[in-house]
């Protein structure tokens, strides 16, 4: 509570000017935190989505004809050679060769990696939330100020 009060204090110092550049560059931070957490939420989903998958594939046999996804919206006709293999995008188009079981513990752990990163990010996001709200305020009463020292 001491360091917020001393936010405010140093908040209070700055004159309209300043707290309306400050007020943009909290929002304009804030605007960047939120669309990383919008990111990190579809990676996330992206992630126990393949997990699923990859729990569907463990029950398919060897043979089976299936559409394999090239794109989100475009399939191509193939057929399930060896179930217990499969291939990993691990990133900038580079795939791993891995077993069913490694497979799904790589996702499990991007899952618990971008969980993580999620929860501290709303954290700061909180913050910084917390952080804009009261420069609003402090903007607001200097206006307010200003305006009936300079009314007659």
């Amino acid at each position: 509570m001491a360091d917020q009060d001393s936010v405010v204090e140093e908040i209070a110092k700055l004159n309209v000017d300043q707290l309306r550049q400050v007020k943009e560059q909290v929002e304009s931070e804030l605007s960047v935190l939120q669309d990383s957490l919008v990111n990190i939420r579809t990676a996330a989903t992206r992630f126990e989505m393949a997990s699923k998958a990859l729990n569907t594939l463990s029950l398919q046999p060897a043979g089976k004809k299936m559409l394999v996804p090239l794109t989100a919206s475009l399939y191509a006709a193939g057929t399930l050679t060896n179930p217990e293999s499969i291939l990993v995008d691990v990133g900038t188009g580079y795939y791993i060769e891995k077993s069913l079981p490694e497979g799904n513990d790589y996702c499990e752990r991007k899952i618990k990696f971008l969980k993580a990163n999620h929860d501290k990010l709303v954290e700061v996001a909180g913050s910084k939330q917390n952080t804009a709200e009261q420069v609003a305020m402090v903007l607001q009463a200097k206006m307010r100020q200003s305006t009936t020292t300079t009314e007659p």
